[in-house]
């Protein structure tokens, strides 16, 4: 199983619309993906590691595969239409991981 990690960072001046990414990008994201996309989680950042300190992400959003190559096999051709909807819901280019689930 691989996990493919989007993270929003929480820079000076992001905006994010919550509401546009789970009404409407996320669902895009699911239907493009279809049957290679094994979960989706999306987490808010809430705080720091400190009381009262802001998150270091605004949002991360985590997609389930079963391989690197089923992630790129469904991802490719939809590539483009998922990064052109970006500018819909924030002014921050996210940062992508790719990781092997190991527990």
């Amino acid at each position: 199983m691989i996990k493919v990690t989007v993270l929003y960072p929480n820079n000076p001046g992001s905006t994010f619309d919550m509401a546009y990414y789970l009404d409407k990008h996320i669902p895009m994201v699911q239907k493009k993906l279809s049957d290679a996309l094994r979960g989706t989680a999306v987490d808010q950042g809430l705080g720091g590691t400190e009381p009262g300190s802001p998150p270091a992400y605004v949002v991360i959003c985590h997609l389930l595969f079963d391989s690197v190559e089923a992630y790129q096999e469904a991802f490719g051709p939809h590539a483009q239409a998922i990064v052109d909807d970006v500018p819909n819901y924030t002014n921050t280019p996210p940062i992508v991981q790719v990781s092997a689930v190991r527990l």
